[in-house]
């Protein structure tokens, strides 16, 4: 086992393919009680100094999205995507009009996409896990229109996938077959915060899609061994911040293990320049790409190269 942590490389480069920054953990609230004061700031100034280039800020609801996109307005090393998450695809129907919320998430697109700022639609997908939230059909649905979206805006996907993989392999498939042949190659994106089987990642692959790997990606054995399966130009790299951060619990603490964050606080006890206990950060993500080379064996700087590369090919 590799022990202690790695010493940062400053010639890497990273793009956060997903980061929740509009999450109000950031704001220092969590579950709607405030601990600290909003280190926004701090967080994204220590992403900056690991070598983080761009983060692609995820919206997952229509207000979400506006909030995302007002962010990524703030600094050119910021973006968003614009889209709805499965298990929110209730809101679409809230008010009766589902089409009026459809087109305000396109208008929101069109927006931020003549500013430079919108590189994906997502998170959008199929999440059978937490049906609780939005039942079966109509995430379906939703899903289905929000696909017309990137191929109206030329844009590639940010999906979410949970326990649900056979019926987005079916609806991507069904998509691209009934588009015209100059959209087909249109039809592309990322399924990210992977946890699938090989057998999964194979028929995303197949359909020309890359893989996004993050904390959640890491915590059993079975994720482990995916994560090998995978060629590595189909690998993207993300922290789904604050959620998802790589535990030493999970699975990639046998190969590789690290040492707790300096200055790393309970919530309670945050004071400037800390970091907190449990809550993820785009800074966290020269971690997981030592993880990820830990699992494949392979080095982490050469590695690092192919993914950044991967991601500017898909979205910039």
């Amino acid at each position: 086992m590799i022990s202690g942590r790695i010493v940062k490389m400053t010639t890497r480069k990273f793009i956060d393919i997903g980061a929740n920054l509009t999450d109000p953990m950031f704001q220092g609230i969590y579950n709607g009680t405030k601990k600290h004061e909003g280190d926004l700031k701090a967080v994204l100034e220590r992403a900056w100094n690991v070598g983080v280039e761009k983060i692609i800020v995820t919206g997952g609801s229509l207000e979400d999205c506006k909030a995302a996109l007002d962010i990524a307005k703030t600094d050119a090393r910021l973006y968003c995507t614009v889209g709805v998450h499965p298990t929110r695809c209730e809101e679409f129907e809230a008010e009766g009009y589902p089409d009026t919320h459809l087109i305000a998430l396109q208008e929101l697109a069109e927006e931020g996409v003549g500013l430079g700022k919108v590189v994906a639609i997502g998170e959008c997908g199929l999440d059978y896990d937490r049906l609780k939230f939005c039942p079966k059909e109509t995430q379906l649905k939703y899903f289905s229109k929000q696909l017309a979206l990137a191929t109206h805006f030329n844009l590639p996907l940010f999906l979410h996938c949970r326990n649900a993989a056979a019926d987005l392999v079916k609806i991507l498939s069904t998509h691209r077959e009934n588009l015209v042949d100059e959209d087909k190659e249109k039809l592309r994106g990322v399924v990210h915060s992977f946890d699938g089987t090989e057998d999964e990642a194979i028929k995303i692959l197949d359909l020309g899609f890359y893989i996004g790997i993050n904390g959640c990606s890491l915590k059993t054995s079975d994720n482990l061994e995916s994560l090998k399966s995978l060629p590595s130009d189909r690998i993207l790299i993300e922290t789904d911040s604050p959620w998802c951060e790589p535990r030493p619990t999970h699975a990639w603490n046998s190969i590789i293990s690290y040492k707790a964050q300096e200055k790393q606080v309970k919530k309670e006890k945050w004071v400037p320049g800390c970091t907190i206990k449990g809550r993820n950060e785009p800074a966290i993500i020269e971690q997981i790409l030592d993880i990820i080379a830990a699992v494949r064996g392979e080095d982490a700087d050469t590695l690092s190269k192919v993914i950044y590369e991967n991601t500017l090919k898909l979205f910039f």
